[in-house]
């Protein structure tokens, strides 16, 4: 009887203190996708890299903080955030009002632009592509994905979608003809343009996005923490060498 209530008592003082956080003190576990260059990828070596990786790790050891970066599935990560198994995603998160209703953000830190992508023979201008009846590849699930479909039959747009389950299946059916051009955020249309047979023609003309870090409503310290990290990295001679190194939406 007196194990059953312990036990019972023990249970009682857990739910009240809700579930364990998922990081230790001065320690920083963030979710990443795991193949998202130039912003955050797990390279040969098996370690993560890229511009938000370096980035926040600067921020972490300005504040004292260690950093864990843990590879996740991109369409449960902020659930996670949300369930605390990880406390903060510096990944080349779009800040999305959707997404602003369920986690807090950091000030934004860069401007994506959404682009078109063809065959580096292709003779298409941006108005063929965007008026012309052609067949645009587009990543589903994506803010391009959903921006491309409210605008097509608006201010002379006239185009025919076709959905990938990621950017690369696009870009492999525009190098083999299947579709005319695709449609995604620049940073991977400049990775499949330094890497593969393709070009960027130009901009798709729907909104640019702002990347920020997302964190748990419940935690406002850390947001500002990482606030004032962003802010501090930005007016350092750091920022211009990330760029520099990483170069964000450029062909390379």
């Amino acid at each position: 009887m007196l194990r059953r209530t312990l036990m019972l008592a023990a249970a009682a003082i857990a739910l009240a203190l809700g579930p364990a956080p998922a990081f230790a003190q001065n320690a920083l576990v963030n979710g990443i996708d795991a193949n998202f260059p130039p912003f955050a990828f797990v390279g040969p070596d098996g370690k993560a890299t890229g511009f938000d990786i370096e980035a926040l790790e600067w921020i972490a050891a300005k504040a004292g903080f260690t950093v864990e970066h843990r590879p996740m599935e991109w369409d449960s990560i902020v659930q996670s955030l949300k369930d605390k198994k990880i406390n903060v995603i510096a990944s080349g998160l779009s800040i999305t009002p959707a997404r602003a209703e369920q986690i807090a953000f950091t000030k934004p830190y860069w401007v994506i632009a959404q682009v078109v992508v063809v065959k580096n023979d292709s003779t298409l201008s941006l108005d063929d592509i965007l008026t012309g009846g052609q067949t645009i590849g587009v990543q589903k699930g994506t803010s391009e994905a959903s921006a491309m479909e409210a605008t097509n039959g608006k201010d002379g747009r006239n185009y025919t979608l076709m959905q990938y389950d990621s950017y690369e299946l696009a870009v492999v059916d525009v190098l083999n003809g299947r579709i005319e051009s695709a449609v995604m955020n620049d940073a991977p249309a400049a990775k499949a343009a330094s890497e593969q047979d393709v070009k960027i023609v130009g901009e798709a003309g729907i909104p640019n996005e702002e990347f920020g870090y997302g964190v748990n409503k419940e935690d406002p310290e850390l947001l500002a923490q990482l606030n004032e990290g962003l802010t501090a990295l930005m007016a350092d001679p750091f920022w211009q060498t990330l760029k520099d190194k990483y170069r964000p939406g450029e062909v390379h």
